[in-house]
């Protein structure tokens, strides 16, 4: 193995390694300031990595990751601009399905936390008509729970 390709791996591994770190910390119950800290550079850490090695799909499901927990931190500009990262990741790629009305239900989760009650309105019905496009059963349904915990304001 060369050395480009011991380095390729290291990436992945430590990409996979930082998006599961972030999601058992956004499971975490009763998360403290330092598992939010913690959380936040792990996504970051995680989306570094996969801009590194992978593909255009990783690079959005990233930018979705990041985005997701700047929502939950309550910090909405930031939650705008990498779910908006997301979603032109997807368009700019022909990268439609899961990904895509995912993409949309980042912008609306941000819009929420913005208080920007017209574009999430917009964002949660481009999330459910990309949704209806996505082949998988589970992943649908998965979506529509997914956009169900986003409160309407």
């Amino acid at each position: 193995m060369s050395t480009e390709d011991e380095t390729a791996e290291w990436h992945k591994k430590f990409a996979k390694k930082a998006f599961n770190d972030t999601w058992d910390l956004i499971e975490k119950p009763n998360r403290t300031p330092q598992d939010n800290d913690t959380m936040l550079h792990t996504a970051h850490a995680s989306r570094y990595h996969w801009g590194v090695v992978g593909e255009p799909l990783r690079h959005s499901i990233g930018e979705w990751q990041v985005s997701h927990i700047y929502t939950l931190l309550g910090r909405s500009e930031p939650a705008l601009y990498h779910a908006q990262r997301c979603l032109d990741l997807c368009i700019e790629n022909g990268i439609g399905g899961f990904a895509l009305a995912y993409a949309y239900e980042a912008l609306c989760r941000a819009h929420t936390v913005a208080g920007n009650k017209t574009e999430a309105g917009t964002y949660r019905a481009e999330a459910v008509r990309a949704g209806e496009a996505i082949a998988k059963e589970g992943e649908r349904t998965k979506l529509m729970q997914d956009l169900e915990t986003i409160p309407i304001i």
